[in-house]
């Protein structure tokens, strides 16, 4: 047995949760990958990947030895570059287009994981506010992330995870103003609204429990250009606020924001998606740069969803990419 190549098997099929994911990144056939994972196995005395139809799960003992062989891996691979005559030529750079608010909060203190396995690969980062670059910006990409409906930019989309919107205020505001019950109680408060690059108010928030569906046009003082402006003026306690659990979840874990109507689901949810130039489908560092941004958000929607309850698919609502003046104007 190869052991080498096994604990590479094994520690990139723990990452993608895929045997066949795994068998296209060594470019090899699914059941070479299996059969030398098996072997391992076998070797081990244990069993590390519980198998199903649902996909791949480490077992206790998996995780831990995982844990222990990625860093290896990862300081031989770095060992290897030290070595070699090639490691210049394999040195590189990924231009990563992100929205500023996933940005800060999630994507740059989880980078340097993806370095302990892809050191040799650096990272540039442009702010993606919308997804209405011109095509000269989109050719400058290797990869964008996309919170919303992505439109026709010739990228392959690759779905990351899904969030939902959580209606929330800090708890200084929640203090002074009771939490509404329901949706329609979010009439008596201030909302800190959100203009779309598009330049339409997004005034609807729209709600639905079971067969009810309720919109409110929400109204409030102070209207951003930024979700980053909106996201500060409500930890400031400004007003109440709507976001995408993801991108803000750090502050709910932290006490900042506290979330209301939770058993109230949003009818605009947008999910995430990870866009690719199309020569960028076996580039094995974009891929693995795709992988590592599933596994992080896929984890974080994990930790909302214990806490806040399941989130379901959403139709891009009409408004979406229009400038439109207000959501609520449309009837949507």
């Amino acid at each position: 047995m190869d052991k080498l190549r096994a604990l590479h098997y094994f520690v990139v099929a723990a990452e993608e949760g895929s045997f066949s994911a795994t068998a296209r990144r060594f470019d090899v056939s699914v059941p070479a990958v299996t059969k030398l994972i098996g072997a391992l196995e076998r070797e081990l005395g244990a069993r590390l990947i519980d198998r199903s139809t649902h996909g791949l799960r480490l077992t206790a003992r998996g995780e831990a030895y995982r844990d222990m062989c990625a860093p290896l891996l990862g300081q031989l691979a770095r060992a290897d570059r030290v070595v070699s005559d090639r490691a210049g030529v394999e040195e590189r750079t990924l231009v990563v287009g992100v929205p500023p608010l996933l940005s800060r909060a999630v994507l740059v203190p989880a980078l340097p994981a993806f370095r302990e396995r892809f050191a040799h690969v650096q990272i540039e980062l442009k702010p993606v506010n919308h997804l209405t670059v011109t095509d000269a910006e989109a050719r400058g990409m290797d990869v964008l992330v996309a919170l919303g409906w992505p439109g026709a930019l010739d990228f392959i989309q690759v779905p990351l995870a899904r969030s939902r919107l959580i209606v929330c205020a800090s708890p200084a505001y929640w203090r002074q103003h009771p939490p509404p019950r329901q949706p329609a109680g979010l009439n008596s408060h201030a909302c800190v609204l959100v203009r779309s690059p598009e330049g339409t108010v997004l005034d609807l928030w729209r709600h639905h429990r079971g067969d009810t569906v309720e919109e409110v046009t929400v109204r409030g003082w102070l209207t951003c250009g930024s979700r980053d402006d909106a996201l500060q003026a409500v930890l400031l306690g400004h007003g109440v606020g709507r976001f995408a659990d993801l991108s803000v979840w750090h502050h709910v874990r932290d006490g900042q924001l506290e979330p209301v109507l939770t058993d109230w689901d949003s009818g605009d949810s947008p999910p995430f998606h990870a866009l690719v130039r199309p020569d960028g489908r076996r580039d094995p560092d974009v891929q693995g740069f795709v992988s590592f941004l599933a596994r992080l958000l896929q984890g974080i929607e994990a930790e909302c969803m214990a806490a806040i309850g399941p989130r379901t698919p959403n139709a891009r609502p009409d408004w979406y990419g229009k400038g439109v003046g207000r959501a609520s104007t449309r009837g949507s």
